[in-house]
């Protein structure tokens, strides 16, 4: 029988030989990014990744309204927001939560939060958890940086503090550099901060 250290060091080794990058169990740096079509916003209108063609980059957020983590980033999100439209890229952030367990990531949820916050980027309801799945998020908020090829250029945190007043390095702001300049971020993964994404359980 094996002993029960070795069997903990076997069920640690597990989750990592299963990611795909260091810490997405889906993507990795490099990757074509998942495309996404007629997904509802709360702008009334349905969105597709095909719709950004002229954005230089684009960074995809997973975030919702009931992780008090991805609450206390919204204003960096919005300011990062800012920052990307002056360089002719986009934010797109998608709600995937199961709403049976958080009503209030529904997308009159997300209407009512966008309205209150001044959203000025695309905020979308993936109610299928399609999304979300395919980009492989785990947390929220949780960041992916697409070149203007549509290729992962990073994934993970925003930054690396939680707290606003402690952050010392922008790993989003330093991944835009980079990709504008043709070059690859010093720093293309990071484990993401937050509450874990509340899939659907499915069955087999």
């Amino acid at each position: 029988m094996l002993k029960p250290v070795i069997l903990l060091a076997l069920f640690l080794a597990l989750p990592l030989s299963a990611f795909a990058g260091k810490y997405n169990p889906t993507l990795s740096p490099g990757d074509a990014a998942p495309s996404w079509e007629k997904i509802p916003g709360t702008d009334g209108k349905e969105h597709a990744l095909a719709d950004l063609k002229d954005k230089a980059f684009v960074v995809v957020v997973f975030t919702c309204n009931s992780c008090p983590t991805a609450v206390d980033y919204e204003d960096r999100l919005l300011a990062l927001s800012k920052l990307v439209a002056d360089k002719n890229g986009a934010v797109v952030a998608f709600s995937s939560n199961d709403t049976r367990r958080a009503e209030e990531d529904s997308l009159e949820g997300m209407q009512a939060k966008a309205k209150a916050k001044g959203f000025d980027f695309a905020y979308l309801r993936d109610e299928e958890q399609t999304v979300a799945r395919a980009y492989g998020a785990t947390f929220t908020p949780e960041f992916i940086v697409l070149d203007k090829d549509r290729k992962v250029v990073y994934l993970g945190a925003l930054d690396d503090s939680t707290s606003a007043e402690s952050v010392k390095v922008k790993y989003v702001e330093e991944a835009i550099v980079a990709l504008l300049a043709n070059k690859a971020p010093e720093t293309a993964e990071t484990v993401a901060r937050g509450c874990t994404v509340r899939y659907r359980r499915v069955r087999q």
